[in-house]
């Protein structure tokens, strides 16, 4: 069944004539009673009564007529909907993005975007970094928010955000008092890290081997408000993101600088290359990446 020949069949029963179809139409009066009569045989139906002086529709016919431009009225709509989605009216962002970040960061772009973009919807995906790097990979999810780890040659990467970490620790610890510390000083500490599905589980084990020492593991954690209770009982100590400083109001966590090496916690983007991107995931990447 050919567009054309439907259009053909809808202009023939607007006019109730073959003859007056074809002078409205430019078409010739054969080619449109080989159009209808295609229809009706690829349909097997008759789509006009013939017995009568003027053309009418059967039972058959104005079913295929109203289902006919039911379909011609959705395609006249396509460039109207294309041209509302290209000025950013709809759309929809599968965006993922580990806890730590999400909690620092998604309200401020969540909320600037949808100042500008109010109708885009941000779907939230909250997972480690492990999982949206996969998740991005699989392309169930257009966009990811992840600490870079040197290697994303399978993705696009766009910088976002560079912070550096910084030791917290309990007030009454005996570095409390230090102005900074080596992290090789810290060998004999009980640790307190992310679960393994997140990326800085394994980026916090490899500056510790690093540095000369295995580190000792006393809690695993996805949230880091719970690592920073941990630290507050006296459980062990961590090393988080310097930002975090402004988030947490804990009198007994005390943050010292690291002096040596000075451990770097870099943000990205990323999605998956040669993967179509929408409009609105355009429009977002241009306006938090430049």
């Amino acid at each position: 069944m050919e567009l054309r020949d439907i259009k053909s069949f809808i202009e023939v029963a607007n006019h109730s004539s073959f003859t007056k179809a074809a002078e409205q139409s430019y078409l010739s009066q054969p080619s449109l009673s080989k159009a209808v009569k295609k229809l009706e045989e690829e349909l097997h139906v008759e789509l006009f009564d013939r017995s009568t002086r003027h053309l009418r529709l059967t039972d058959a016919g104005k079913i295929v007529y109203r289902q006919g431009q039911q379909a011609l009225d959705s395609l006249d709509e396509l460039p109207a909907l294309l041209k509302e989605l290209m000025n950013m009216a709809t759309g929809e962002i599968k965006f993922g993005i580990p806890p730590l970040i999400g909690t620092l960061f998604f309200p401020h772009l969540a909320r600037k975007f949808h100042e500008q973009y109010p109708n885009v919807k941000l779907e939230l995906v909250e997972l480690g970094a492990k999982v949206i790097e996969q998740l991005v990979e699989e392309s169930q999810i257009d966009l990811g928010l992840i600490v870079l780890r040197g290697d994303e040659s399978i993705f696009n990467i766009y910088p976002f955000f560079t912070d550096e970490f910084v030791l917290y620790i309990h007030h009454e610890h005996p570095l409390a008092n230090r102005e900074s510390v080596d992290l090789s000083e810290l060998r004999d500490e009980q640790f307190i890290i992310f679960s393994k599905s997140f990326t800085l589980h394994d980026y916090m084990i490899n500056a510790c081997k690093e540095a000369g020492f295995n580190p000792t593991i006393s809690y695993e954690s996805s949230q880091w408000d719970l690592i920073l209770e941990l630290v507050a009982s006296k459980l062990g100590i961590t090393l988080l993101p310097k930002i975090l400083i402004e988030k947490q109001s804990n009198s007994s966590v005390k943050t010292i600088p690291l002096q040596t090496p000075s451990l770097k916690w870099k943000l990205g983007f990323v999605t998956k290359k040669d993967a179509y991107h929408s409009f609105a995931l355009k429009k977002f990447l241009e306006m938090f990446t430049g």
